[in-house]
């Protein structure tokens, strides 16, 4: 019982440091690089950021305002406690972006789009991983996505062309494209802080060889390999081993140079891996 309350304040605590950590991150990205210079962004952050450059109304409000059905949709979709998490981390931000006195770092215009996205991607990106959103577009999509045939990535980008095709027409081309800038650099940020630097592929592998591929991934890679007894049913029907493996994108190239020396008729297919628990993933210490 002890150990079970110590690991959940602990897990709390991590959260809450991730979140704290997001939050001034973002602010960061918004007074130090975007709010100064009239740069937007994506998302509800980016349609935030629109409404107070065009109406002159104050971002921590309108940021507070335009998230609200965001939080009551997380609420209906993934749960009490996230709503409860998200009400706070948006609420810390819109009194961070009064609070904290950041400066306005350079006016070099695309200093300001590649940094401004970095910090801002990666405050969105900490706080998703400490269990929350800054910005509620992921919750929407996810929303849209259970009721149509569109997927998250889908809506994620119909929305941000609508932002981006706003801003051209009442803030100029100029502007529309540096914001297309900040959010590809903020979206980039968040995959690597959600997903991690080490992007993750499961590798299949049929071949006559599996033998010797098996012991190269097992060996020489110090990779976890799963053997699926499989039948092939090309030409003729017969029974055949295929391996199945995670490596890291960084690996998958060392490994394709493998398999082709040892099978150059090898069959591979690659799947892009969200994330991973368990099972020999990382790299075994060599004894």
């Amino acid at each position: 019982m002890r150990s079970r309350f110590k690991s959940k304040n602990l897990r709390f605590l991590k959260e809450l440091f991730l979140i704290t950590c997001g939050v001034v991150s973002a602010t960061f990205g918004l007074k130090s690089f975007l709010i100064p210079n009239g740069f937007i962004d994506g998302g509800v952050t980016g349609i935030s950021l629109l409404i107070s450059t065009l109406t002159g109304l104050k971002l921590h409000y309108l940021i507070l305002v335009i998230n609200i059905p965001f939080v009551i949709l997380g609420y209906m979709q993934i749960g009490k406690g996230f709503a409860i998490k998200t009400s706070v981390a948006i609420f810390a931000l819109a009194v961070m972006l009064v609070v904290i006195p950041f400066q306005p770092i350079t006016d070099d215009k695309l200093l300001i789009a590649f940094f401004g996205g970095l910090f801002l991607g990666g405050g969105i990106g900490l706080a998703m991983r400490g269990g929350c959103v800054i910005d509620g577009t992921e919750v929407l999509a996810l929303y849209i996505s259970r009721k149509s045939v569109l997927t998250v990535g889908n809506i994620i980008l119909i929305l941000n062309i609508a932002i981006f095709s706003f801003a051209a027409i009442y803030l100029g081309i100029t502007t529309a494209l540096y914001a297309i800038l900040t959010y590809l650099s903020a979206s980039k940020t968040v995959d690597y802080i959600v997903n991690g630097i080490e992007q993750y592929t499961g590798v299949t592998v049929i071949s006559e060889k599996n033998e010797h591929i098996k012991q190269y991934i097992m060996n020489e890679m110090k990779r976890g390999v799963t053997i699926y007894k499989g039948e092939g049913g090309y030409i003729e029907k017969r029974d055949i081993d295929i391996l199945y493996t995670v490596v890291t994108k960084l690996e998958m190239g060392k490994l394709q140079t493998a398999i082709r020396q040892i099978d150059a008729d090898a069959f591979v297919v690659q799947q892009q891996i969200a994330d991973i628990k368990g099972g020999v993933v990382k790299k075994q210490a060599l004894h």
